[in-house]
C-alpha cells in the first residue's frame, strides 16, 4: 500500500462520520418532515438527500449508483421521491439540514478560523479530484460551493466521500462480486452483523443465494463466514478502493492532509459525542469513537 493510498484510508475515517450526519440529524429528519417525506422510516430522506444532485433520477440509475441496494426497495421510493420534493427543492433542504446539525453539533465554535481553514482544505483536495467514472462525486462538485465555512466544509467532504464510493463500486466490480454478493461477503468477515444489512433490501432467498454463489467460488463457507480466500479477496477490494481514492489527498499532499485531519477532530469529536450515528455502521466504521 502506497503512503496515498494509507492516506486515504484515513482520512476517510476523518470524514465520513461528519458527511453521514446528514442521514441521522434529527435536524434533517425535520427538514425532510417539512418537504413532505415520511420520517418514520430514514429512507425515503436518504433516497432524496444523497439523489439530489444526479436531479430527478430514475430507479435504475439509481440501483446502479448505490449498487448494494436492492433494487425492489430502490423501485419503493424512486422515483417516487420526486413527486414529494423536486431536486431543486431538496437541495437547499440539505444545506439548511447541515447547516442546523453543524449549529446543534459546534455551538459558538461554528464561526471559529480553523473551521475556515479546514474548508478551504477540504474544497481544494474535493476541487483536484478526477471523476471521470465517478458519477455520485461528480454530481456534487457540480454544486456551487456555499459561501458558510462549514458547509463548504460538509459539501467538500461529501464529494470526497462519494468519489471514494464510486471507486469502491469498480473495486467490487473487479473482485467479481455483484451487489448482494458485496454486502454477503462484507459480513463474512466480520465487518458488521448480517443484520445490519437488511435495510438494503435483500430478501432471505436473494441473501441465501449469494451467499451459494460465493461459497462454489471457495468465499464462504456454510456458515457464512469468510474463507482465508474470501478474506484475500475482500482485502484486495479495499486495496483497490483506497489506491483509486488516493488522488485526492496525492494533490493536497501529506502536511496540508494531516493538518485537516487536526482540525477536524473537534468537528469529528462532536460527531461522536452527540450519538446520532449508530453504534455498528454497515461501512466497516466503528461511530462510537473516534479513529485512532
Amino acid at each position: 500500500m502506497s503512503e496515498y493510498s494509507r492516506l486515504a484510508r484515513q482520512m476517510w475515517h476523518q470524514i465520513e462520520p461528519v458527511h453521514a450526519t446528514l442521514y441521522f440529524s434529527p435536524a434533517a429528519f425535520d427538514e425532510a418532515a417539512q418537504l413532505g417525506y415520511d420520517v418514520e422510516s430514514r429512507w425515503p430522506s436518504y433516497f432524496a438527500w444523497r439523489t439530489a444532485p444526479l436531479g430527478a433520477a430514475g430507479p435504475k440509475l439509481v440501483a446502479a449508483i448505490y449498487y448494494s441496494f436492492s433494487p425492489t426497495m430502490i423501485a419503493e421510493h424512486v422515483p417516487g421521491i420526486w413527486d414529494t420534493a423536486s431536486p431543486e427543492q431538496v437541495l437547499p433542504a440539505r444545506l439548511r439540514a447541515m447547516d442546523r446539525t453543524f449549529h446543534d453539533l459546534l455551538g459558538d465554535r461554528i464561526s471559529i478560523p480553523e473551521i475556515a481553514e479546514a474548508a478551504e482544505l477540504a474544497v481544494a483536495a474535493a476541487e483536484s479530484a478526477a471523476v471521470a467514472h465517478r458519477p455520485l462525486a461528480a454530481a456534487n462538485l457540480d454544486l456551487p460551493w456555499p459561501e458558510e465555512p462549514h458547509l463548504a466544509l460538509w459539501q467538500a467532504y461529501t464529494v470526497l466521500r462519494e468519489h471514494r464510493g464510486d471507486g469502491h463500486l469498480a473495486a467490487l466490480a473487479a473482485a467479481g462480486l455483484d451487489a448482494c454478493e458485496a454486502l454477503v461477503s462484507f459480513a463474512a468477515i466480520g465487518a458488521a452483523p448480517a443484520a445490519n444489512f437488511e435495510g438494503r433490501g435483500w430478501s432471505a432467498e436473494e441473501w441465501a443465494a449469494a451467499h451459494d454463489r460465493l461459497a462454489t467460488r471457495g468465499l464462504v463457507d456454510a456458515d457464512g463466514v469468510a474463507t482465508p480466500a474470501g478474506r484475500a479477496l475482500r482485502d484486495q477490494v479495499e486495496r483497490t478502493t483506497d489506491e483509486l481514492a488516493a488522488g485526492p489527498w496525492r494533490s493536497l499532499g501529506v502536511e496540508a492532509a494531516e493538518r485537516l485531519a487536526r482540525l477536524n477532530l473537534p468537528v469529528l469529536g462532536a460527531v461522536f459525542e452527540s450519538g446520532m450515528l449508530p453504534s455498528v455502521t454497515t461501512l466497516g466504521i466503528g461511530s462510537v469513537r473516534a479513529p485512532e
